[in-house]
């Protein structure tokens, strides 16, 4: 009888300090709100403390990473424990970029093989935007592989009034692969390339000089940023998510949106307005399948054609299309449709630049001011809004860096700027 008493009280101590290890729901629920946040200063949530499941369970996850993992080394240990629990915790959302990887993903894939870069890091990419072409972070970092402008200019992104690549999934996916080429030749190891992504090459350096000879990530992890040490277990958790989320009744959401596209070069200024009439669809549509051009026109010339990207359409719109990018006297490269390839698009994500404002008509005009919310920087307002910060202090007689929250700020030269857009005409601003 003591002895039954005895072993009753120690697995109801057991269980206490067990229930005492694992992240409550509140806890849970706090970092995931946190992590859903695709503007917060930081791309990655503080890791959880959460124990090693035990016996079977944890081996069945070591064996699934050890099953997917192909040139990089796919730890598995309490950190990636965490974020998968983590990620799994948010199954809409898993769910929805699960969808959005039938269309981002063969992108990234043909940039990382033309790059020689393994494909498996396109997992990077949810875990810096979620897939977002028009994600922008606190601190101005942009697009679906979220580049800094500094760091875009390096890898050949352009950045004008009129375009901005770090958007383009092509173009970044390109510039992320060279980035990642490069730290890699550096490092000679993968994960401490990716660790270089999230906090730049000399932090990877000194971390690697105080954790002395023969460092890998796990050795040197201590001594990184804190937002970094994170980062690269929440790489490894996603390679894991997004080839088993089956295995834990997380089901890939449907796209509502084109599943097939073609690509036209366009040599001259179209208005995207006037594509998508042509085309009988809506805006929207085509503005997520060419998140880069802030203003909704291709600012193709002749010595700089640029890329257009529509979804397929029936041959009774031709016409009207071939009129829109063949307007009388203008010098337009033919249409050059890409062979049809079964490639499936993004749900549209909203718009949140917005440097034009729709008047129901082909004209628009460009936003001269603008009211600063909480969070925001001047950097990511100047991205935003395509002027620099300096130009932003001159204008509102800033003498510091930070945005005055709540005022109303100029973030254009001049009074009220119109442009008129045509589909056979440059505009003039």
């Amino acid at each position: 009888m003591k002895r039954l008493f005895t072993l009753t009280i120690c697995l109801s101590l057991l269980q206490i300090i067990q229930a005492q290890a694992l992240p409550s729901t509140k806890q849970i629920s706090h970092i995931a709100a946190f992590h859903a946040d695709v503007n917060a200063d930081t791309t990655i949530v503080p890791v959880i403390n959460h124990p090693l499941p035990v016996g079977a369970q944890g081996s069945i996850y070591k064996r699934r990473l050890d099953s997917v993992r192909k040139d990089i080394q796919l730890d598995y240990n309490e950190y990636v424990q965490s974020y998968i629990d983590l990620y799994m915790h948010n199954r809409d959302e898993m769910g929805q970029v699960a969808g959005l990887t039938k269309y981002y993903f063969p992108i990234y894939e043909k940039a990382f093989r033309d790059a020689g870069i393994p494909e498996e890091i396109k997992f990077l990419s949810i875990v810096e935007s979620k897939l977002d072409p028009n994600a922008i972070s606190r601190v101005g970092a942009t697009g679906p592989w979220q580049f800094m402008a500094t760091t875009a200019k390096i890898y050949g992104l352009s950045m004008t009034d009129y375009i901005d690549e770090r958007r383009d999934p092509i173009q970044a996916s390109y510039a992320a692969a060279a980035y990642l080429k490069d730290a890699y030749q550096e490092f000679g190891d993968w994960l401490l390339a990716i660790a270089s992504y999230n906090c730049g090459k000399s932090n990877v350096e000194h971390a690697m000089e105080k954790a002395g000879a023969g460092s890998d990530f796990w050795t040197i992890r201590q001594y990184l940023p804190a937002e970094t040490r994170g980062y690269v277990p929440a790489f490894i958790a996603m390679n894991y998510v997004m080839n088993y989320f089956g295995k834990h009744n997380i089901t890939a959401q449907a796209c509502n949106f084109s599943i097939k596209t073609d690509t036209v070069m366009v040599k001259k200024f179209v208005s995207l307005s006037n594509v998508a009439r042509a085309l009988n669809v809506g805006v929207g549509e085509i503005t997520i399948l060419n998140p880069a051009y802030r203003r909704l026109i291709v600012n193709g010339t002749p010595k700089a054609p640029r890329r257009l990207i529509l979804p397929q359409t029936s041959k009774e719109n031709f016409a009207a299309l071939y009129n829109v990018l063949n307007s009388a006297g203008d010098a337009v490269a033919p249409m050059e449709f890409a062979k049809p390839a079964p490639v499936y698009a993004a749900t549209p994500a909203p718009v949140t630049r917005a440097a034009f404002v729709e008047t129901g008509k082909t004209d628009r005009k460009i936003t001269t001011f603008h009211k600063v919310k909480k969070g925001e920087t001047l950097a990511g307002i100047a991205d935003l809004f395509g002027c620099e910060v300096h130009d932003l202090k001159i204008w509102n007689n800033l003498e510091g860096n930070r945005a005055p929250i709540g005022k109303t700020i100029r973030v254009a030269a001049g009074g009220d700027i119109s442009a008129s857009v045509t589909a056979d005409a440059k505009p003039t601003l």
